[in-house]
């Protein structure tokens, strides 16, 4: 069987109320992609933090970590654009790529993509409502296009996050239109428990993403499930030639009473591809994989 990708999610937005092992500070995103690195991971995605864990956009931030992480190894950086918390326009909300691309130490590998809109107010299921009622990602079609002739303009890979149907439709057009290029990266974001924007982590739930994989275009696919329990549908993934995005940065992992590491996750992941007959993808054979163009470094 091919090679499988690994992406280790180290941090997202998730607290350490569930897993103290989430790393916020850039010396601690360095030391987990390193380490995950070291288990397997071909890929590391993070997202910027303070010492408590709110978000940080600033651009310093990246060009730190980025560059702490090159130092390392050469695991394939896959930085934020803020997600909901970079509430701005396209330009400001590419600003810190436009940043880190400004030398090769800080230069990450991909920028994402998320192709469509969507509500992803969080559920409260104690309390039976929900915590929140006006959060919406907003990724207009304009703004997408933005972000990919930047991308494009970097000589970066587009990481593509399709969190229902209707993502996968828009990269569909986008393919068709020359907006993007092949293989098409795209990240199946399935989401669980506190927040229902996503496709359910289910067998039907993956179904209904790769059944909609655009008919005529090379594409490659990862799984993400955005606060639920990746391993409950890992080996439907790893069976059916999916690629694996997983990390506490989505789930509060444990074995048994003990928090999982996010390096303990990924050799977790890797141990049963390995088991089912695929080997990790090594960073060059992940660019190999995705065809990712040489390095340009742009102002």
């Amino acid at each position: 069987m091919n090679k499988i990708i690994i992406e280790a999610r180290v941090n997202e937005l998730a607290t350490r109320k569930g897993n103290p092992h989430v790393p916020f500070l850039p010396h601690e995103i360095i030391a987990d992609a390193k380490a995950c690195y070291d288990e397997g991971a071909a890929i590391v995605h993070f997202h910027g933090r303070t010492a408590d864990g709110a978000p940080d956009h600033d651009p310093g931030f990246y060009l730190e970590t980025n560059a702490g992480i090159r130092a390392q190894s050469d695991i394939l950086i896959h930085p934020t654009l803020g997600y909901v918390a970079n509430d701005t326009d396209a330009k400001g909300r590419f600003a810190a790529i436009e940043e880190m691309m400004k030398a090769p130490e800080t230069a990450p590998d991909f920028a994402p993509m998320d192709t469509g809109s969507v509500n992803v107010d969080w559920w409260n299921p104690e309390a039976g409502r929900y915590d929140t009622t006006d959060l919406i990602y907003k990724n207009s079609t304009a703004t997408l296009m933005y972000f990919a002739e930047r991308i494009r303009h970097h000589g970066l890979t587009p990481y593509l996050v399709s969190w229902n149907v209707s993502f996968t439709r828009q990269i569909e057009q986008f393919l068709k239109m020359g907006v993007l290029s092949q293989p098409a990266y795209i990240c199946f974001c399935m989401t669980d428990e506190i927040i229902f924007a996503g496709h359910p982590g289910t067998t039907a739930g993956l179904d209904a993403h790769t059944t909609f994989l655009p008919a005529g275009f090379d594409t490659v696919w990862t799984v993400v499930n955005y606060k639920g329990d990746l391993f409950e549908l890992s080996e439907k993934i790893i069976r059916e030639g999916g690629h694996i995005s997983i990390g506490l940065g989505d789930y509060a992992y444990r074995d048994g009473p003990r928090h999982l590491t996010n390096a303990e996750v990924i050799a977790k992941i890797v141990a049963q591809a390995r088991a089912l007959g695929r080997e990790p993808a090594t960073v060059a054979e992940t660019r190999e994989i995705l065809n990712m163009p040489e390095k340009q470094i742009a102002a």
